[in-house]
Order: C-alpha cells, then sequence, then structure tokens
C-alpha cells in the first residue's frame, strides 16, 4: 500500500518512515526541507535498504498539492508531520505558525475529502492538554486554552479533522497526542538535527556534551517536584514511529469504532529534569555542565501520560528505557560531530 508521509525528511517522520518500510508499506515522501536535509534519504536507504519516492513540495501551495495527487491517486494513507513547531517562535510570528500548521492540513483534507475511503493520522501533541488537573493524563482531559499559537494550531488542527470526519464518512482519521519524543534509530543512521539552537532538551544536553554549547540551563529549580525540576514523559522515537503504523494499520483494517480517534502516545512515567541530565552522563561516562535559571514562562510543572487507551486499542506500548533512548541520542550526536570535525 502507498503511503504518504508530510514532513517526512524531520525527526519523527523519517523514523515513521524507516517503521513503515520495514513493515512492507510503499512511502512517499513530501519534505520542503525548511527544517531538514534530503541527507536523510541516504540514511534511511541504509537502515531499510530502500530509498522511499521524494517530492520537495511545500504544502502552502495549494496548487503543488493538487497536483501531486493528480500524480499519485493511490494515496491510501497519509501521515502528517509537516509543521513549524518551535514555541517561542509561534508567540513572536503567530501568523506564519496559522498559516502553515492550519492552511497546509485544509488543503490536504480537501485533496481527501471526496475519496471513497482514505486514512489519516495526524501529528497532534500533548501540548493541548496544558497544565492539566490530574496526572496520568488521560485523553478524557479537558482541552485548555494554548500557552501559545503553536499549541493552538494542534487544538484548531484536530478540530478541524474532528469536524471533516463527521460529515465525510470516507474519511477515517487519528490524532496522536506525543508527549516528548527524543533519541535516534539505533543504528545512529538517522536522528534528531535540529537547525540552530536547539528547542528540545536532549539535543542540548547532548550538544552541550560534545562541546557546541558551553552550558545548559535548567529553567525553575522551586517547582513543586522531587527534585525541584519540571516533569516530562520522554518517548523513544522508534516506539513513536511504530505507533504511527500501528494506528495506519487500524485504519486501513476498518477496526476503529468511529472515524475520528484520539490517543496519548508516551511511556507513562515523568522524569524530571535532572534525571534526564543524571541519565545523559550514566550513558556518556561525562559530567554535564549546566546551571539553575529562573523559571521560563510557559512551562507546565508536570506531564506525562496514561498510555492505557493505546495499550488496549491498538496494541502499542513504548519499549524502550530512558537510559536508552539517551544512549541512542548520544551516538548520534557524536556520529553527527566526528563527521562535522572530519568535513571541516
Amino acid at each position: 500500500m502507498k503511503v504518504l508521509v508530510t514532513g517526512g525528511l524531520g525527526f519523527i517522520g523519517s523514523h515513521t518512515v524507516v517503521a513503515l518500510q520495514n513493515d512492507g508499506f510503499e512511502v512517499v515522501i513530501i519534505d520542503n526541507l525548511s527544517n531538514s536535509s534530503e541527507d536523510v534519504l541516504d540514511g534511511i536507504a541504509k537502515i531499510t535498504g530502500e530509498k522511499p519516492l521524494f517530492e520537495n513540495i511545500d504544502l502552502r501551495d495549494k496548487s503543488s498539492v493538487i497536483s501531486f495527487f493528480k500524480r499519485h491517486p493511490d494515496i491510501e494513507g497519509v501521515i502528517h508531520f509537516a509543521a513549524y513547531k518551535a514555541v517561542g517562535e509561534s508567540v513572536t510570528d503567530p501568523l506564519a505558525y496559522y498559516e502553515n500548521n492550519i492552511g497546509t492540513l485544509v488543503y490536504l483534507l480537501q485533496e481527501l475529502q471526496d475519496k471513497k475511503r482514505t486514512n489519516f493520522i495526524f501529528s497532534s501533541s500533548c501540548t493541548v492538554y496544558g497544565q492539566a488537573d490530574e496526572m496520568p493524563i488521560t485523553e478524557n482531559a479537558p482541552v485548555k486554552p494554548a500557552e501559545s499559537p503553536y499549541g493552538n494550531t494542534k487544538q484548531v488542527g484536530e478540530e478541524i479533522i474532528k469536524d471533516t470526519c463527521k460529515v465525510k464518512e470516507g474519511l477515517n482519521a487519528i490524532s496522536l497526542r506525543y508527549f516528548n519524543p527524543m533519541g535516534a534509530h539505533p543504528s545512529a543512521e538517522i536522528g534528531e538535527l535540529p537547525i540552530g539552537v536547539p528547542q528540545n532538551l536532549v539535543p542540548f544536553i547532548t550538544q552541550t556534551g560534545v562541546g557546541l554549547r558551553e552550558s545548559l540551563s535548567v529553567f525553575g529549580h522551586d517547582y513543586p517536584t522531587a527534585d525541584g525540576t519540571c516533569i516530562r514523559d520522554y518517548i523513544h522515537v522508534m516506539d513513536l514511529a511504530k505507533a504511527h503504523v500501528m494506528a495506519l494499520k487500524r485504519l486501513l483494517s476498518g477496526e476503529n469504532n468511529k472515524n475520528y480517534e484520539v490517543y496519548n502516545l508516551g511511556t507513562g512515567k515523568g522524569s524530571s529534569v535532572l534525571e534526564v541530565i543524571q541519565s545523559y552522563e550514566r550513558v556518556s561516562g561525562k559530567k554535564l555542565n549546566y546551571k539553575m535559571v529562573d523559571r521560563r514562562l510557559g512551562d507546565v510543572i508536570t506531564a506525562y501520560a496514561s498510555t492505557n487507551k493505546a495499550n488496549k486499542i491498538l496494541g502499542w506500548q513504548a519499549e524502550t528505557t530512558l537510559d536508552q533512548a539517551m544512549k541512542s541520542a548520544w551516538d548520534w550526536e557524536c556520529k553527527i560531530r566526528n563527521y562535522q570535525e572530519a568535513n571541516v
């Protein structure tokens, strides 16, 4: 079966392409390379033995989206990753986020809505919950007012898909609400490669570890947690990728009870910032240079998932430990650092 993966050269997208190809799917990638590299195709090919078809398309160009689906009328599933994702940037440039994250979703759904049957997986986020009232967070937790335009694009995106599914019976969709993806493929052929200053904790840790950053700032040390730092649910990217394959298979086989479903994807366990740093120090054998600074506006205190629904209905669960995930991130960082030094 042919599957379209938008943003398929990005961090989560590329690992999901690997999982799809390893499961026998034919994959077509759309990416505009705004936050990724075409070199990722070689990494995917080294892991799976097959280079997926790639089209350099900006989904904000509606005519390009229309043209793509005319060339590929046999697409049976779409996994939609392509989106901007930096919370801080979304605050300073909200219109760019609404155009890119909402407009492109609408263009895709417009091309899919008249198909007799089509399957759509949406890359959503635990940001829709804000600071949840109870832990662990279930799918029934209330969706709180968004803390940022980025978070709002995920909330609005889910609403757009849900409303479309109400009137288009042939459209079957699942929104997957990620917690905190981290790590890299065990082969170290692909991994997280942020452009500029990392927005996420783990790549900032590994870049500090190899000397690209002078030190890591830990935002807040007086939160009401065991060690005073924020708690998140860190999930290995390949566990996350496998969940997308299982969700897609659920739709393709018609096992879904409704034509719109929502699932949390996490480990079900929270780890504090200091615990993540300690994990890095264990797997690398190095001390990390970090400092405690004031809290950062908009950070929730604690967020970790209830994974019961995904466990029971999708038959999926996270299998990778924090240390294993951290080691894969560290191996990847060391590899790309050595490559860069060798090619200076």
